[in-house]
């Protein structure tokens, strides 16, 4: 009898198992459609375009009822690139601004696809270097840049 109780129990978990996992999904998928179409700091061509984010460089966690944690992992194109703390900014901004749910960010760079990628995942996770970089006019000037859509 208890094994036919543990069993419809797995059994009515599953439905809510699969739902969760759904809608994490679709988190997922909202985040990476909100960042594909960054533009790169010196190029013309998005952070898509380039290859920095994919659909596989997001994860989407629940925190809680209301809440969920987003993690990005992108890419530089070059591991000494000098515009990585900058796409992180970028990554961060429009995420902040776009994002239709709670959430806690975390943004890092890919694991070794960057010679100073430890400094660089601190420095873009640390709200008070992001708000000190955001009162730099010319700093903010190209955030805006790169992150407004195109007409």
């Amino acid at each position: 009898m208890e094994l036919l109780a543990g069993l419809l129990a797995v059994l009515r978990r599953q439905p809510k198992d699969r739902e969760r996992a759904r809608v994490m999904e679709e988190r997922a998928l909202e985040v990476y459609d909100i960042i594909r179409n960054i533009r790169d700091p010196e190029k013309p061509n998005t952070l898509e375009d380039l290859e920095v984010v994919s659909e596989t460089c997001v994860s989407v966690q629940e925190l809680d009822d209301e809440c969920f944690l987003v993690i990005i992992r992108f890419t530089p194109t070059v591991p000494h690139c000098s515009l990585a703390t900058l796409i992180g900014l970028c990554l961060r901004i429009k995420l902040q601004r776009c994002l239709s749910f709670k959430h806690k960010l975390e943004i890092y760079i890919s694991e070794g696809t960057h010679s100073t990628e430890e400094d660089i995942n601190k420095q873009i996770n640390d709200k008070e270097r992001v708000s000190a970089a955001m009162e730099n006019p010319s700093l903010r000037e190209i955030v805006e840049q790169c992150v407004t859509e195109p007409d």
